[in-house]
């Protein structure tokens, strides 16, 4: 069970991460305008935590039976997952510098 956690956070970490470090969008398709919009990248973002959120309930049947739970839960995942894309969000927009 510890094993299966410790994957699930490395994971939605990197799956956190991944709009803000690729241009293209859903890492296939080139954007028309050169650069992909933030609008793109929000919508990446909640399309991967979706996936990660699907893992993640794999995971939980594989243990054993899958706990029901309450927006709450679901609110506070969603908040560790914006966090996680924090370090992206940086490089992307705050770190790196305009013309590279």
């Amino acid at each position: 069970m510890n094993f299966s956690t410790t994957l699930l956070l490395i994971l939605a970490f990197i799956a956190a991460n991944l709009p803000f470090l690729f241009g293209r969008i859903f890492f296939v398709v080139k954007p028309k305008t050169g650069s992909k919009s933030f609008a793109w990248r929000l919508l990446e973002l909640i399309v991967l935590f979706f996936v990660v959120g699907g893992i993640g309930l794999l995971l939980e049947g594989k243990l054993g039976d899958i706990h029901k739970q309450n927006w709450e839960f679901y609110a506070v995942n969603a908040s560790l997952f914006v966090v996680f894309a924090y370090p992206g969000f940086v490089y992307r927009y705050l770190w790196r510098r305009r013309g590279g």
